[in-house]
């Protein structure tokens, strides 16, 4: 039970403290945008910018679930990171195969172009660091 809370801890620390900050950065970026797009101009692009209010609740959520790293939040990670690693594939995928399809750009589209692309490679450096840090992993590497 002790490697589990210790485990747990750690998705906040060392590489961890740099992954909270990118997706601190990013959730701040997305939160942003969105807040002024629902408050300005929702009714131009209801689903694009409710797709980037989406995106900046998950970012937001995120970083809370990796700095904190219990067990519960731990899960709350996974859960979270699994939906932007979906959602930046989808939305990226459909707005590449048609560039109005959502009437406006999202924090997603074009596979997070709009950002540097970094919406497109964090899920998957998230997910990767979620797994490097669980208690099996650390019970692995200890064994």
């Amino acid at each position: 039970m002790m490697a589990r809370a210790v485990a747990g801890r750690r998705t906040g620390q060392g590489f961890g403290r740099v992954l909270v900050t990118v997706y601190g950065i990013l959730a701040f970026a997305a939160l942003g945008r969105s807040s002024y797009e629902l408050v300005v101009k929702f009714g131009e692009a209801p689903v694009a910018y409710s797709l980037s209010t989406l995106a900046a609740v998950v970012y937001v959520v995120a970083t809370f679930a990796l700095a904190i790293g219990t067990p519960v939040w731990r899960t709350i990670a996974w859960i979270t990171v699994g939906i932007e690693a979906v959602g930046i594939l989808t939305v990226g995928a459909l707005s590449l195969a048609d560039e109005h399809v959502f009437g406006e750009s999202t924090v997603w589209s074009g596979f997070g172009q709009g950002y540097g692309y970094v919406p497109l490679v964090l899920p998957f450096v998230g997910l990767w660091w979620l797994w490097r840090t669980s208690p099996s992993a650390s019970e692995e590497r200890t064994a």
